[in-house]
């Protein structure tokens, strides 16, 4: 009866959690981007915002990379980790139930102290009256239930199974904040690749160029209608265009080993399928921005921080229900006998119950420290949240600062190399009619091939900036 009052209790009490209860904190963002957002023609799938480039060979690195990069895998393993330590903190406050079985085996000494009292029954040398004479043994055998439970009555074990559930969460967030931040990293490192590739193909034409100059200008000089220092002037163009070049050969080289790397492979295990220049690359996308409030919602490290808050805020009556009683119960239930014959019998039965309580007087301030240490790495919580939207929102801002200046710049770049083509045709054309001689046709094609290379620059600049805005607006994962 008095272990039904005990259990009912300890129920009664069971509704009682100390702590703060946690809340989602209301981050005030603003109601608009302070740049002005592209209007988006169509439908992007922002998943897979990758897709929208319309470039197979860039599709093709990042399903790789989220597939085999070290990094992905790493997460997914922390996912699982968390999960399990959630079914650990789940196993807190509730009753531990054991199995066992035991073999004992005493053997008497011959000198023990009770030795004389003992030969006083040697008359009856049977020892299964229960009384072991000195140097004879007994064996017994038990089998039976052990349990023990402490009772949450102030909510401890249920704030720790609410941190491990909100850790678990953050766990899954940081996993997908992973695989965005890797299908950027993949894109950034494929533009830039594409650019050096470009710029290679248009400096190795201004190189054509220079070496044709320099041929016509010694040939005049030879010849005696022009000076010599043309020909020393039209070298020097040339040493510096195949200055420039080697440069960017080993940044492409750079940008191929972080591919391979990136996708989970050596180095070099992607400098054969990517060295020759793919196909042309399209107009980057319009990325459907949304409302900086929608952030909240889609941006993975976001979810990650205030699910850590969440945790946080849990540890803290966590650390609180060490201030007050702690109530435990144990009791075992076997079967205990000193033959295998007899031992599932009624008669071998023995059981012990017990119940602790366990009142904190005196521990030098360490159990109310803790809850201080809890309740600082809850406003640590708070402030990384705080400062994860903050840099949510800036994300959002500089890659639209920057889409909004270098699009004009690219119009601007566009009609300089429209003039430039205009130009070399006109130049062309002269030359034709023998009005010119074929060394302006030559300089006026180089300055075309510069314009189209500052061109390309900055396509790649607005690819580069587009895949930051995708990355800054949360693209990456299925919201369904």
């Amino acid at each position: 009866m008095r272990a039904f009052l005990i259990a009912g209790t300890a129920l009664a009490l069971a509704g009682c959690t100390v702590g703060p209860n946690y809340s989602r904190p209301e981050m005030p963002v603003p109601p608009s981007y302070a740049k002005p957002v592209a209007a988006t023609t169509g439908e992007v799938d922002v998943a897979r915002w990758w897709t929208a480039f319309g470039d197979p060979r860039l599709t093709a690195l990042v399903e790789r990379a989220l597939a085999d990069n070290p990094t992905i895998q790493i997460a997914a393993s922390r996912v699982r980790q968390a999960r399990l330590q959630e079914i650990v903190a789940r196993a807190a406050g509730r009753p531990q139930v054991n199995l066992g079985t035991n073999l004992t085996h005493v053997e008497f000494s011959r000198n023990a102290g009770f030795a004389s009292l003992a030969r006083q029954f040697q008359g009856n040398q049977n020892t299964g009256g229960g009384l072991a004479l000195p140097g004879t043994g007994i064996t017994t055998y038990a089998l039976g239930f052990d349990s023990s439970w402490e009772l949450d009555l102030f909510g401890g074990a249920r704030r720790q199974r609410e941190a491990a559930a909100a850790r678990a969460e953050a766990a899954e967030w940081s996993a997908r904040d992973a695989s965005i931040t890797l299908a950027a990293e993949i894109a950034n490192a494929y533009f830039a690749l594409r650019l050096d590739q470009a710029q290679i193909a248009l400096i190795e034409q201004q190189i054509a160029g220079h070496q044709r100059q320099i041929e016509i200008a010694q040939n005049q000089a030879r010849a005696g209608v022009t000076p010599s220092i043309d020909a020393i002037r039209a070298r020097g163009n040339l040493t510096q265009a195949q200055a420039r070049i080697e440069p960017l050969r080993a940044d492409a080289e750079l940008r191929m080993h972080a591919l391979g790397v990136l996708t989970g492979q050596p180095p070099e295990a992607l400098i054969g399928e990517l060295q020759a220049p793919g196909a042309e690359l399209a107009a980057p996308p319009a990325v459907p921005v949304g409302l900086p409030a929608d952030l909240l919602r889609r941006r993975p490290d976001i979810r990650a921080a205030e699910r850590r808050l969440a945790a946080a805020t849990a540890d803290i009556g966590v650390q609180v229900a060490q201030l007050y009683p702690r109530v435990s119960l144990t009791g075992t239930a076997q079967l205990l006998s000193a033959g295998l014959s007899n031992l599932i019998s009624g008669d071998s039965f023995q059981g012990l119950g017990q119940g602790a309580v366990s009142f904190p007087l005196l521990d030098w301030g360490r159990r109310r420290a803790n809850v201080k240490i809890a309740r600082e790495a809850g406003e640590q919580a708070y402030g990384d949240y705080k400062a994860t939207v903050l840099q949510a929102l800036r994300d959002v801002e500089d890659p639209l600062s920057r889409l909004d200046a270098e699009r004009r710049r690219n119009t601007t770049l566009r009609q300089a190399l429209a003039d430039a083509e205009r130009s070399r045709a006109a130049v062309d054309a002269r030359f034709r009619a023998g009005l010119i001689a074929q060394d302006a046709v030559i300089a006026a094609d180089v300055q075309r091939l510069q314009a189209a290379e500052q061109v390309a620059a900055s396509d790649a600049l607005l690819r580069q900036a587009t895949a930051a805005l995708f990355k800054a607006v949360g693209g990456g994962w299925a919201t369904s």
